[in-house]
């Protein structure tokens, strides 16, 4: 791999990871739109893919970094005498429980189907077909969820996000975005569209360190991949920092039809590249 192509990679990483068009799906399509078959059929590609990632992971540390900061005070500090700051250490504690419980459906069912998973990214068709579908779901979601949203993260019950969690585990099949899943999610049971988002993003970061953990071993005799991917991560981490900074106030300035932009742009996209395929 070129450091170009990491740039390339990086960069499209960076934005997609965050916003609902799948970063998977883009990952899977680009060398094949390119003509880099030596890039897809590289057996380290998947750890590439998560170490990209992972620079996004750390983006989303930092840019959240006072949420995670008062999740871990909250947990550690005794219970405070002012009824305020009570309130404030018990919906610390209640989001925190909710991003553990609702991280448990993606552990389970990646570590169970992980060899499936791993075989569609050598598959750009499949990628084609669900960015079609993950763009009529998002525009379906925003036709069908006409009533505002006035819940919090904290609002939220253990049935509500184990199910959100299951949503975000379809991100597992290149073409379904993370993010797209998890905050049609939180819509579906009333959050606004900048609390799906703020949950969303904070979802992301366990997922992704979880997937780390599982595939980054797999690149220690691969120097060239590792050192790529390496520096694609530090790209992608600027990338993602500055595509949370745009997408949460894009959702907090937009709470009418906030997805369907992204759902066009999928099913365009998707479309597209599925009618080139059969000409190639």
């Amino acid at each position: 791999m070129h450091v170009s192509q990491t740039l390339i990679f990086a960069l499209i990483q960076g934005i997609t990871e965050l916003f609902p068009i799948s970063s998977v799906g883009h990952g899977v399509l680009l060398p094949y739109l390119l003509h880099w078959p030596n890039v897809q059929a590289n057996p380290a590609f998947l750890p590439y893919l998560v170490l990209l990632h992972v620079g996004t992971a750390v983006a989303l540390l930092i840019y959240f970094f006072r949420d995670w900061l008062t999740f871990l005070v909250a947990l550690f500090a005794k219970d405070s005498k002012s009824s305020v700051v009570a309130k404030r250490q018990r919906i610390a504690r209640k989001e925190f429980i909710l991003l553990v419980v609702g991280t448990i459906p993606a552990v389970i069912i990646g570590g169970l189907g992980a060899k499936k998973f791993a075989s569609l990214f050598a598959t750009p068709r499949i990628a084609m077909i669900f960015l079609i579908v993950n763009g009529i779901i998002l525009i379906l979601g925003d036709r069908l969820l006409k009533r505002k949203g006035n819940r919090n993260m904290d609002d939220l019950n253990f049935k509500e996000i184990l199910i959100i969690g299951v949503l975000e585990s379809l991100a597992l099949i290149p073409g379904f975005s993370r993010s797209a899943m998890t905050m049609i999610g939180g819509l579906m049971y009333g959050l606004r569209y900048e609390a799906a988002a703020r949950l969303s993003f904070l979802l992301a970061t366990p997922v992704i360190l979880g997937a780390a953990v599982k595939e980054l071993p797999k690149l220690h005799n691969n120097h060239t991949m590792l050192a790529m991917g390496l520096l694609g991560g530090v790209v992608a981490g600027i990338a993602a920092y500055a595509s949370t900074w745009f997408l949460m106030r894009y959702f907090k300035t937009h709470e009418i039809k906030a997805l369907r932009p992204f759902g066009y742009y999928c099913v365009g996209l998707g479309g597209l590249v599925l009618i080139y395929s059969f000409f190639v």
